[in-house]
């Protein structure tokens, strides 16, 4: 199995049978330079994390391209749908779905979901999630979405035993590096680490440092992924 990491909270995990990407915020982000279309040529998948622009990012436009199913909570389904993609997978907290070789649950998320339409009305858009990815033939990967700490992820661990986590890690607008430490070492049982949701924004830490550094003895468990570069897991 591979993983690419394309910057903020943007994936694309390939299983040898399926390709899906995950927040594929990619053309306003501005830690990803490469070309989208090339980026997501193949793709079957698109899950979302929530409605935000910063997650949702290209998805209309690679779903029309690809023919990529959308898996998302039920109200952004509906939305992603009357933007005129066909093939919609609606969801919700604590849901399942399985398809080729793999399967999604939609776990909680402590954050919100909406977009900014044109007039400036804001659209509601279901609530946040988490998403857990489990492989036929691969570890179980946890994207845990915008959010800050919360005690649940203790049953998140105990339901789930996820191996490889996407963890926001910028402050601010989700839990920042010291707080997300504490959950990863407290609650979960993680062989790789990758930190998301930093840097891309000016509100946003930097970098991850302040992460590794709040790992302690742990650190090694932490990935910073180069942008676009396939890894192996």
């Amino acid at each position: 199995m591979k993983i690419t990491y394309f910057g903020h909270s943007a994936f694309r995990i390939d299983t040898g049978h399926s390709s899906i990407l995950v927040d594929p915020f990619l053309s306003d982000n501005p830690h990803f330079n490469g070309d989208v279309a090339a980026a997501t040529e193949g793709v079957t998948h698109i899950a979302l994390t929530h409605g935000h622009f910063d997650h949702v990012g290209d998805t209309v436009d690679i779903a029309k391209r690809t023919g990529a199913k959308v898996v998302a909570t039920f109200e952004l389904a509906q939305w992603i749908s009357k933007k005129g993609v066909e093939a919609i997978e609606p969801m919700n907290t604590g849901g399942t779905a399985r398809f080729e070789d793999f399967s999604i649950t939609l776990t909680q998320a402590f954050h919100s979901s909406g977009h900014v339409e044109e007039d400036g009305r804001v659209t509601y858009l279901g609530q946040p999630n988490g998403l857990v990815f489990h492989f036929d033939n691969g570890p179980t990967v946890y994207h845990m979405g915008d959010t800050d700490i919360f005690g649940d992820m203790a049953l998140i661990e105990e339901l789930h035993h996820p191996k490889i986590a996407m963890v926001p890690v910028g402050d601010r607008l989700t839990m920042g590096a010291a707080v997300a430490a504490i959950a990863c070492r407290r609650y979960f049982d993680f062989e790789t680490i990758i930190p998301i949701h930093w840097g891309t924004l000016p509100i946003l830490d930097k970098d991850p440092q302040t992460f590794l550094e709040a790992m302690e003895g742990e650190a090694s468990k932490v990935v910073t992924p180069k942008i676009g570069e396939a890894f192996e897991v």
